[in-house]
């Protein structure tokens, strides 16, 4: 397996768009996912880590080794498509056996690596089949197993799944993620799915407009975004935009849409400060309470284990989360009213 860095990587477009400069370390058999919107850069950045394009500026090692002049068909790595461009004249066994067969190795060897593929995926059953008598499922398990064949050092992953229904993509999301870990393979997983992107990776590196906008863990990631890019795409929080109108003890009171919340922070008087607060760290009430936030009701949406709340804060939609099924009750029963929200101070992230 490998440790791959990233250092400064940058690839200018004719037309003048320009990726990086990208900073990225994946740690040996890590699951590093990309994820963004898109037209940010994710498969522009992993076609770069497999040196299919050119003119790339900056410096990429594979376990302390530069690959930025290294041929693709040297850099040992294996990789599965959007589109799994499987080929249709053979079986699903000449599939997988292409390319170790291409690569010299032996009948017997071929043969034991197809198998312990095969029965890892799950897909022995499928060998003698053409891959067109295949499920997109199964085609997915045989692409991976393609790429698994010649027990590269490295795995990319270009949207594998995003073709697939919803309830087989989650499915074959917790088989890739088991299979990674059997094989600790260092992998490199692109996807614009924020739920795909937290359910398989050790960490998640989020790209905007060609720039590693923020990395870390999925719980870093959701509960202290950096900036607002992170946390309006993540959507872990409510954005809140005001002016300082009082600064004491570590504290700031800040003006927003004509309500004072108090935050912990730093800053100056008259200045301008942005901040988020999760949907979960809202507190809702149905009634009219002194010193808190006055909002209208739109709309209480069930979720799983909870209601989603969503209100009219002076023209400002806020999400929040609650749990109390009585007040949920109440608020339907009162239609279109005015609420009142609050929320603890330490719950505050405040935002670049």
């Amino acid at each position: 397996m490998a440790d791959v860095e990233l250092r400064s990587i940058v690839k200018e477009f004719d037309d003048g768009t320009r990726i990086g400069p990208i900073n990225l370390t994946v740690k040996d058999g890590e699951i590093l996912t990309l994820l963004g919107p898109s037209g940010s850069g994710k498969t522009t950045t992993l076609r770069m880590v497999a040196g299919f394009i050119e003119e790339v500026e900056g410096s990429l090692f594979f376990d302390g080794k530069d690959m930025i002049d290294v041929l693709p068909r040297e850099r040992n790595i294996g990789m599965v498509f959007q589109s799994v461009a499987l080929f249709p004249n053979m079986t699903v066994f000449q599939n997988i056996s292409f390319g170790p067969e291409m690569a010299g190795w032996s009948r017997d060897r071929t043969v034991e690596r197809v198998e312990e593929l095969a029965d890892l995926l799950g897909i022995r059953n499928l060998l003698l089949r053409k891959t067109s008598e295949i499920s997109g499922g199964e085609a997915q398990r045989v692409a991976l197993a393609r790429a698994l064949a010649k027990e590269p050092k490295l795995l990319l992953l270009d949207e594998p799944l995003s073709a697939l229904d919803p309830q087989l993509r989650e499915k074959l999301q917790m088989e890739i993620r088991s299979i990674q870990r059997k094989l600790e393979i260092t992998t490199i997983y692109v996807t614009h799915s924020q739920d795909e992107a937290f359910a398989i990776s050790d960490k998640v590196a989020i790209l905007d407009d060609g720039i590693v906008s923020q990395v870390g863990t999925p719980e870093e990631l959701y509960d202290s975004p950096t900036n607002e890019f992170v946390a309006r795409f993540l959507g872990s929080g409510n954005i809140f935009s005001g002016q300082v109108v009082k600064v004491s003890d570590g504290h700031l009171t800040v003006l927003v849409n004509n309500s004072r919340f108090k935050i912990p922070g730093e800053g100056e008087i008259n200045s301008l400060v942005k901040f988020s607060m999760k949907p979960e760290d809202i507190i809702i009430s149905d009634t009219s309470v002194t010193d808190w936030a006055q909002a209208n009701l739109i709309s209480i949406t069930p979720q799983v284990g909870s209601y989603k709340v969503t209100v009219d804060f002076n023209g400002l939609p806020l999400n929040a989360l609650i749990y109390d099924e009585q007040l949920v009750k109440r608020l339907r029963a009162n239609g279109e009213s005015v609420i009142s929200f609050s929320f603890k101070p330490e719950s505050i992230i405040i935002l670049r």
